[in-house]
C-alpha cells in the first residue's frame, strides 16, 4: 500500500510538473499583441489576394503584416493600414485597437502626405524639368511639414500603446539607375530616388527622435528596382492603383525580412 500510495503521488507530481511545462512552452511560443499600422505599402497594395471586407484600404494576406503574423503567432492581430492614408488617417481611424497591453507596432506612412502619388503621375506623364519641379515641391513639404505630423502620429502610438516596440518602416528606392531603361529619363529616376533618400531620412530621425526602430528596405529591394530586370516594384499597370507599389514578392523579400529582424 505505501509503495502504491508513493507511485500515486509520484506520477501525480509528474503529471502537475510536465503540464507546468507545457503551459510555459506555450506561453513563450505565443507572440506579442501586434497592431499593423501605415499607408498601402503596410496594407501590401500591389501584391494581390486582397481583403474583400477592407474594401479600397486593400489589405492583401501577402503584405508583409499578414506575413509575419501568420510564422509567429501573436496573441492578438489588428490589420488596420489602408492605401492613401496619411498621417491624421493614422491617428483617426487607425489606433482603436492600441493598448497597454500592444506589445508589437508596425507602420510606413509618410509618402501619401508629401505627394507620392501625384509626384509620379505627374513624372510619367509631363517633362523632365515639370517632373523635378514637383519632386521639389514634395521635398520642401517633407522637409518643413512632414517631421511635425510625423510626430504626431508617433505621440498617439506611444500615448495608446506605451509597452509596444514599434517599428517604422520606409520606403524603397524606386528605379534602377545606370542602365538603359525605356519610360522614365535618368534624370527624372535619380530625382525619384533622392526624394525617396530624403523622405527615409527624415522618417528614420523622428522615429529614432521617439524611441522607435527604422526599418530600412532600401538595402533587400537593392536588384530588384524598377528597371532592375528583377523588379519588386509595379511599373504603371492596371488596376492602376497598385501602380509603384511592391509585388508579393517585395512584400516577402523587401520587407519582411527587415521587419522580422527589427520586431
Amino acid at each position: 500500500m505505501r509503495l502504491s500510495r508513493f507511485l500515486s503521488a509520484a506520477s501525480a507530481l509528474f503529471l502537475t510538473a510536465t503540464l507546468a511545462l507545457i503551459g510555459a512552452g506555450s506561453a513563450h511560443a505565443a507572440g506579442p499583441v501586434y497592431a499593423a499600422l501605415g499607408d498601402s505599402y503596410s496594407a501590401g497594395v500591389g501584391s494581390g489576394s486582397y481583403d474583400s471586407a477592407s474594401g479600397t484600404c486593400y489589405r492583401s494576406s501577402k503584405a508583409y503584416p499578414q506575413l509575419w503574423a501568420a510564422a509567429h503567432t501573436p496573441s492578438g492581430f489588428s490589420f488596420a493600414a489602408c492605401s492613401g492614408a496619411k498621417t491624421t488617417d493614422v491617428i483617426n481611424n487607425q489606433l482603436g485597437s492600441l493598448t497597454s497591453a500592444t506589445g508589437l507596432v508596425s507602420i510606413s506612412v509618410g509618402g501619401n502626405d508629401a505627394g507620392f502619388s501625384d509626384v509620379m503621375t505627374t513624372c510619367v506623364t509631363s517633362t523632365t524639368a515639370t517632373c523635378v519641379s514637383r519632386i521639389n515641391t514634395a521635398r520642401a513639404y517633407a522637409t518643413d511639414t512632414l517631421p511635425a505630423r510625423l510626430d504626431a502620429v508617433y505621440n498617439a502610438i506611444a500615448a495608446k500603446a506605451p509597452n509596444a516596440r514599434v517599428v517604422v518602416l520606409g520606403y524603397p528606392h524606386f528605379y534602377k539607375l545606370g542602365t538603359l531603361c525605356i519610360g522614365l529619363s535618368e534624370t527624372k529616376r535619380s530625382a525619384i530616388n533622392a526624394a525617396a533618400d530624403l523622405l527615409d531620412t527624415i522618417t528614420a530621425k523622428r522615429a529614432a527622435d521617439h524611441g522607435f526602430t527604422f526599418g530600412d528596405v532600401r538595402g533587400t529591394f537593392t536588384g530588384h528596382e524598377l528597371c532592375s530586370g528583377s523588379a519588386w516594384l509595379h511599373s504603371v499597370t492596371l488596376p492602376i492603383y497598385e501602380s509603384y507599389h511592391p509585388t508579393a514578392a517585395g512584400q516577402s523579400g523587401g520587407y519582411l525580412p527587415v521587419f522580422t529582424a527589427a520586431a
